[in-house]
């Protein structure tokens, strides 16, 4: 390929961000405000906010087949299927389209299109606390992370304060408040239940779930609606998304330039300043193949994307992947786990109900050790997470018989109370966890296929069966009848919290990035998606990928603005 100097000097730019998602989104707005003129390379087509959320507004009987996938989704799209439905299936790949090799059952969940999962994420934003931030040091696995709450506090403010994050403050040392909206509200049997629970457990409590679901107008958008659509692209902008904040953001500044369609295949070296020089993309409507080149590079792909990408990166400099010198890079690989818990039947308080469909749901914080000698057989910990409501007509449906008026009568009377709660569950980040590219088998765009190879251990299984129990004991000391435990025993990566790929830590020998998710051994490449974590706590880590953005954005222009990259 030829770049005559006049097409290197149109195709340069201050900064070039990887990926639209969540963390990509952010990136890209950050350094358009800093004034940096801006490439957002994104994978996928182009998706604007509310002019291409098809079924937004639909009902279930406006799909052929209701809320329902064929037979044929599920043959052509085995892991995907599992987590979309018709009403959201645009927001998901086609399995068929975009193979990988699975070493173990892992779901790897997919969004190809700009905005990225920040389409269809759940919206549950909690904070890292020094629980987290201390455990890896405090228990001798894998390495220490280089940063510490204080130096992160003042960038989930500043997070918060953009996306709008709905809550209620507790006061927790381990589950740190945040800059809130008025929270939503729990229903009847949520309140029951947390009251059940501080009257018998004095180191828990249930509140509402924090969530980035605006509970009045924020920075022109909602307030939610509470339709509990959110996966379809909301309308009304009730949740944050790229889509919907951070890149029109971005655009209104003049400095970005968005290209969609385009798959980046390489990061370039320069020898000579031992940095990246730019990337190397193939342009998917053209089969092109272009080149990049810019100052500083985001690389914001998501976790496995993101390793895959530095894999592929090879150079007589970087034989083993770009900025790999510690070998790390693939290894790691974490999720959280949510398969266990239990659910209840309630059979008083029939005269209470609920208006609208919440979009989420409540929360138990972490309860397990949290201080030194509990003496459980597991490592770290987990929260609950779950809903209650009246049985509707599809539950009562299956114990029901009859026809005409009275059963009609009866299937559209509520129900009894249920709770449904599960753990969410922190993963440790074991070496072998970890994903490769295969040496034969390519994808059509003759990139090597990933392999991954995931699994969890004995650590997580033993915590599995402490929330099954926990949980249920929670709900039959608040008079639940029926409480059923359960282990759906879901593969790796169903929680779509992959994490710890290219992860954060004080030496070059055992990381890939310091502590201001720059590369080690290229200081103009920066990684704030999940593959920076260094351990996987139990909260959702979306919120935390913002914050190491907006502060590693600050970083660079920074180190730019003084003449250090």
């Amino acid at each position: 390929m030829y770049n005559s100097n006049k097409t290197k000097e149109l195709n340069t730019y201050d900064a070039i961000v990887i990926g639209s998602g969540i963390s990509g989104g952010w990136a890209a707005m950050e350094l358009c405000k800093k004034g940096f003129k801006t490439l957002l390379l994104e994978r996928g087509r182009n998706v604007e906010h509310i002019v291409d959320y098809p079924t937004a507004n639909l009902n279930p009987w406006d799909f052929k087949y209701g809320l329902n996938n064929t037979l044929k989704d599920r043959e052509a799209d085995p892991v995907q299927s599992n987590t979309y439905n018709p009403s959201t299936k645009h927001f998901f790949v086609s399995d068929a389209e975009h193979p990988y090799i699975q070493e173990q059952p892992f779901d790897w969940v997919r969004g190809y299109q700009v905005g990225g999962r920040s389409l269809v994420w759940g919206r549950q934003c909690y904070r890292m606390s020094d629980l987290d931030f201390e455990a890896n040091l405090k228990d001798g696995i894998a390495v220490d992370w280089p940063i510490r709450y204080k130096d992160l506090a003042p960038w989930y403010s500043y997070v918060e304060s953009f996306i709008g994050v709905s809550g209620q403050k507790e006061n927790l040392a381990h589950l740190p408040d945040g800059e809130f909206l008025p929270a939503m509200e729990l229903n009847y049997i949520e309140k029951h239940l947390g009251d059940s629970i501080k009257k018998n457990e004095h180191n828990r409590l249930l509140t509402i779930a924090r969530v980035a679901n605006l509970t009045r107008g924020w920075d022109h958008r909602g307030p939610c609606q509470n339709r509990n659509l959110c996966e379809r692209g909301c309308p009304f902008g009730g949740y944050f998304s790229s889509n919907s904040s951070t890149i029109p953001a971005a655009v209104a500044t003049g400095n970005l330039t968005l290209r969609p369609f385009s798959i980046v295949t390489e990061i370039l070296y320069d020898e000579q300043r031992q940095m990246a020089k730019g990337v190397r993309v193939i342009d998917t409507l053209s089969n092109e193949v272009y080149e990049f080149y810019s100052k500083i590079l985001f690389i914001n792909a998501s976790t496995i994307a993101t390793a895959s990408l530095l894999l592929n990166s090879v150079s007589s400099r970087f034989p083993n992947g770009f900025g790999n010198d510690s070998e790390q890079v693939g290894h790691n690989l974490m999720d959280h786990h949510s398969s266990a818990g239990a659910y209840g039947v309630h059979d008083q308080f029939k005269d209470y109900y609920y208006k609208g469909r919440r979009p989420c749901g409540f929360l138990i914080p972490r309860y397990r050790n949290l201080k030194d000698g509990e003496n459980l057989n597991f490592k770290r910990g987990y929260n609950i997470q779950g809903h209650g409501e009246r049985m509707e007509w599809q539950d009562l449906s299956y114990n029901l018989n009859g026809f005409g008026k009275d059963f009609k009568k009866q299937l559209t009377t509520p129900g009894d109370w249920t709770v449904w709660m599960a753990g969410w569950g922190e993963c440790l980040p074991y070496f072998e966890n970890q994903i490769t590219l295969d040496k034969i088998q390519k994808d059509k765009w003759g990139l090597p296929l990933v392999k991954i190879d995931f699994s969890f251990a004995e650590n997580e299984n033993k915590m599995m069966i402490d929330i099954q129990q926990t949980s249920a004991e929670m709900l039959e000391g608040a008079g639940f009848k029926d409480v059923e435990m359960f282990n759906y025993k879901k593969s790796g990566g169903s929680t779509v919290h992959e994490m710890g790929t290219a992860r954060m830590g004080h030496d070059p020998r055992t990381s890939v990035l310091n502590k201001f998710n720059q590369m080690h051994n290229a200081k103009n490449v920066f990684i704030t998606d999940g593959s920076a974590m260094t351990s996987s706590s139990c909260q959702n880590p979306s919120l935390t990928y913002m914050a190491l953005t907006a502060r590693a954005c600050e970083f660079a222009y920074q180190q730019l603005k003084n003449g250090k990259l």
